[in-house]
């Protein structure tokens, strides 16, 4: 596996070598084939830090209300500790929306319509016609199979 910090100017200098252009394709493939092996990895590792991001972010919360809920039912207003001071402090209240319908208008805010791009697609992909969008023509696509 070539190393995932080549530059383009070793890479230009390894295509260079290469005199057929059925040589230079596939090598550019080869290429392309191992950044995307790196990124394939990278994403997953990605996807398990973030998992676990989540498990730590969730755990710590947990823990936060343990403590919280043990000292209200203790009645402890403050643990004072060498590297820590901890209390209880009065929150304030939260937003509680009952019946939406009744909330009086100057409350709402006009937001800015979305385009379904879904449901466009799919219309013109059905042959409709459609004012103000089309479907662009179809692109080639590069498929490689590896052994």
């Amino acid at each position: 596996m070539l190393d995932p910090d080549i530059d383009e100017a070793t890479l230009a200098d390894t295509l260079e070598g290469v005199t057929d252009i059925h040589e230079i394709l596939a090598a550019l493939v080869r290429f392309a084939l191992d950044d995307e092996a790196m990124a394939a990895g990278l994403r997953n590792r990605v996807l398990d830090l973030e998992e676990r991001l989540q498990r730590l972010e969730s755990r710590a919360e947990k823990r936060r209300h343990l403590a919280r809920d043990t000292m209200i039912e203790l009645d402890i207003k403050k643990i004072v500790s060498s590297d820590i001071t901890i209390s209880l402090r009065p929150g304030t209240p939260s937003l509680v929306i009952v019946d939406e319908l009744l909330i009086p208008p100057r409350f709402w805010e006009p937001q800015q319509p979305k385009l379904n791009r879904k449901g466009l697609w799919s219309e013109l992909k059905r042959g409709d016609q459609i004012p103000g969008a089309s479907l662009s023509n179809p692109q080639s696509i590069l498929s490689v199979r590896t052994k």
